[in-house]
Formats: C-alpha cells, sequence, structure tokens
C-alpha cells in the first residue's frame, strides 16, 4: 500500500462525509395539522411552567449539602436582570421546540446554546426543553450523518456543563428520567405495531381489491369474446342452414338451383371462416397460431380490418341469398367513425337480419343507416313471417349483446314489434362533435 496517497484518501472520505451530511437520507417528513398543534402544545406547555419557575426562583438562594453535616449557599440570578434572562432562555428553548419536527437539527442547536447559557444553579430551565430536542432530532431529522455527529456533541456538551455541587438534574428527578424513556419507548413500540398492522391490513384490502378487479376483467374479457364468437357465428351458420335446407329440397327438381345454393353455402361458410380467424388471431396474437390458417394448412393472410359500414352492402348480398327480400338505404353525408362505432353498427344490422332470417322466414327487411350530425342511426325492421329453422334456439343472448356493446360508446338499443307487423329494432350512437 502506499503511504503517500493515505492521507489523499483520508482527505477525500473526509470530504464526501461533510457533502453527505448535507444531504438528507430520505424524504422530508409530512406534516398533519394535528403534529403541528401537539407541537404547538408541548412548547407553550414547557413554556409556561419553566417560565414560572424562573421567575419563583429568581433571587433566591440554595442550600446544598456536599457533605453530612456540611452545607453551601448557592446564589441565583437576582435583580431584573437575572429574570430577564431566565424568562428569555425558557422561553427560546421551549419556544423552539414548536418546531422540533420541521427543522429538528436547528431546534437541537438552539436549545444546547440555551442551556449551555443557562446560570448552573438553575439548569432545570432549559433540561427538559433539551431532552425532547435531542429526542425529536434522533427520530425526525433526515439528515442522519450529520444527526449522529451533533447528538453526542450536544449531550457532551450540556452533561458536562454541571458539577458536584449543582449538578442538572436533583437526585429525586433521577428515576423520572429513567421511567420517562422507558415510558416513551413503550408508546411508540406500540405505536409502530399499530401501524404494521394497519400496513397488513390495508396491503390485504389492496390485494383483494386488485384480485376482484383481475376477476372483473377476466369476466369481461369472456363476456366480449363470447358476444364476438356470437355475432360472428350465429349470422352465418344461421344463413348456411337455410342456404343448405334450400338446396336439399331442390336437389332432384333443379339441380342448377341446388348448386348456387351450396355455392352460397361454402361462400358462407369462408366468411365465417374469415372473420373467426380475425377473432381467434386477435386472441392468440404473436402465437404460432396466429401465423396459421384456419385448417393449419399453411401461413395465413394478413389479419383484415373488422367489419364496417362499407361492408353492409356484402351483408346484405349474402342475406337475399337465402330468400328475404333486403333493402339497404343510406341517408346523410357518411362521415370517418371510429373503427369500434363501425364495427358496433355493422353487428347491429348483423344481429337483426339474422333474426329476421330466423324468425321471419319470407319476410320483407329494410335497413336504414342514417348519418346525423351528432348521431348515428342504425334501423333494420321486417314485415313478419312464420318461423324458420333453428328458431327455436334462440335464447336473446344476441340483444343483450348489441345492449352491452352500444353501451360502450354510449348508445341504446330500441326493440320492440311494429304496430302493422313485424319486428323492428333502431340503434343510437352519439358522436362526438369536432
Amino acid at each position: 500500500m502506499d503511504v503517500g496517497t493515505t492521507p489523499a484518501r483520508l482527505r477525500e472520505a473526509a470530504r464526501r462525509t461533510v457533502r453527505d451530511a448535507r444531504l438528507p437520507s430520505g424524504p422530508p417528513l409530512r406534516l398533519t395539522r394535528r403534529a403541528r398543534q401537539f407541537d404547538a402544545l408541548v412548547a407553550l406547555t414547557l413554556g409556561i411552567v419553566t417560565v414560572y419557575y424562573g421567575i419563583d426562583n429568581a433571587g433566591n438562594v440554595v442550600l446544598r449539602e456536599i457533605a453530612p453535616g456540611v452545607e453551601i449557599v448557592i446564589p441565583r440570578p437576582s435583580g431584573p436582570g437575572g429574570l430577564a434572562l431566565m424568562v428569555i432562555l425558557a422561553a427560546t428553548a421551549s419556544g423552539a421546540l414548536a418546531l422540533r419536527r420541521r427543522c429538528p437539527l436547528a431546534v437541537l442547536c438552539v436549545v444546547t446554546a440555551a442551556t449551555l447559557a443557562t446560570p448552573q444553579s438553575v439548569m432545570r430551565l432549559t433540561f427538559y426543553a433539551f431532552v425532547i430536542a435531542v429526542y425529536s432530532a434522533a427520530v425526525f431529522s433526515p439528515y442522519r450523518a450529520a444527526t449522529l455527529a451533533a447528538l453526542p456533541v450536544s449531550v457532551v456538551l450540556v452533561g458536562t456543563s454541571g458539577n458536584a455541587v449543582t449538578p442538572i438534574v436533583p437526585n429525586e428527578y433521577i428515576a423520572l428520567l429513567i421511567l420517562v424513556p422507558m415510558a416513551v419507548a413503550a408508546v411508540g413500540l406500540r405505536t409502530w405495531k399499530l401501524r404494521t398492522d394497519e400496513g397488513r391490513i390495508r396491503l390485504s384490502a389492496l390485494e383483494r381489491e386488485q384480485a376482484e378487479a383481475l376477476r372483473r376483467a377476466v369476466e369481461h374479457e369472456r363476456a366480449r369474446i363470447a358476444r364476438e364468437l356470437h355475432d360472428v357465428v350465429t349470422h352465418n351458420v344461421s344463413v348456411m342452414i337455410i342456404q343448405a335446407g334450400a338446396a336439399r329440397k331442390i336437389m332432384n327438381t333443379s339441380p342448377g338451383q341446388a348448386g348456387e345454393a351450396l355455392l352460397a353455402v361454402e361462400a358462407g361458410g369462408r366468411a365465417a371462416m374469415t372473420e373467426l380467424r380475425h377473432v381467434m388471431g386477435l386472441l392468440t396474437m404473436g402465437s404460432e397460431g396466429a401465423d396459421r390458417d384456419a385448417d393449419g394448412a399453411g401461413p395465413a393472410a394478413e389479419l383484415e380490418p373488422q367489419p364496417g359500414l362499407d361492408q353492409l352492402e356484402s351483408l346484405v348480398g349474402r342475406v337475399r341469398g337465402t330468400g328475404l327480400r333486403v333493402e339497404l338505404t343510406v341517408t346523410g353525408p357518411p362521415c370517418p367513425l371510429p373503427p369500434g362505432v363501425e364495427l358496433a353498427a355493422y353487428r347491429v344490422v348483423q344481429e337483426a337480419l339474422t333474426n329476421t332470417v330466423k324468425h321471419a322466414s319470407g319476410a320483407t327487411a329494410a335497413v336504414t343507416v342514417d348519418h346525423g350530425p351528432d348521431r348515428l342511426r342504425v334501423e333494420v325492421t321486417d314485415t313478419g313471417g312464420r318461423p324458420g329453422a333453428g328458431a327455436a334456439d334462440g335464447n336473446g343472448r344476441g340483444l343483450i349483446g348489441l345492449r352491452e356493446r352500444l353501451a360502450v360508446y354510449g348508445g341504446t338499443l330500441n326493440t320492440g314489434r311494429r304496430p302493422a307487423g313485424g319486428y323492428r329494432v333502431e340503434a343510437l350512437i352519439p358522436l362526438e362533435t369536432p
């Protein structure tokens, strides 16, 4: 080890220590109104008691027995000057305690100076304030390095300021000074235990809230997936059932029309698989299954956007293939809409037409899309008819899903029978005004 580098290292360590002493070791203490009021009450109470002690003992003499049968007379400050000195020292030491949490080190320095300036015959005038200041600096000061240096210096200075004739604390108060710290420590331990229990309770409550929030999120996501799969599968499968039934009935008499019906079934199946692939691709994005097509034969094409209002013609065309007469009317100047709003409007038309195919075979349907300045209106009506294949399988889940979907965007769904016969489904979706 190089001896020449030792002084340099010591100087560097000293500089680091001095620099670190000026830096707080933790966040500043956040004082509550109750804590400030308590500190002010402590300062006021101790100030009244010590000022009264100073006034009551000004000019008195103390007989101190230094040996059996030997007593000495210890005079105390007298006159206006002595009285003023004791009042000032008592008020300064006690009043500084009002800031014992906000500026604990500064309070310790002020109280220590007042204690050292106190005459030895009346050391009790400021000693109790000094004890509180030492405790406050040890507990509340964020400058730990400076505190660890200041505390022993203050204690040594004050502890050596008395003498055998005039000790700082009379013998009758020694037991009190032992019991008070023990009581304070017991209270501190109890407070720490209570805060630990409260923290444990809050942590348990937070964990329960997080678990409940996770459960609700899972249920919400499960409902969203079920709603999306219902909208995709129900419509296409219902159309396929109608087309397959028609092909079966005319297969022997009109093979050409039966072939067209089967082609429509195939087209419906392909459309269903495309939408299913899109939905499942969103659920398994990034996994190996998202990179393969529906039957696992190879890589799938990139996912297409969710259907919107621009695909209503294709939707209506597929429904017309089942034999249902459908009219599509679009009014108002179209404007760009959020993808979620377009998908919700598309699903309203899809679900309503699916219900018409299932429950009103032979009816005529009308689809109206009205682009308003502050809302989008979608209406699907039919003239009524006889129940078709699969009508008994309905459970009302589709309309419930539509209401949940529209509620996300503040929309409403109105359904009911028409006075002239048939059924009506109307969705109103508010739009944000630019």
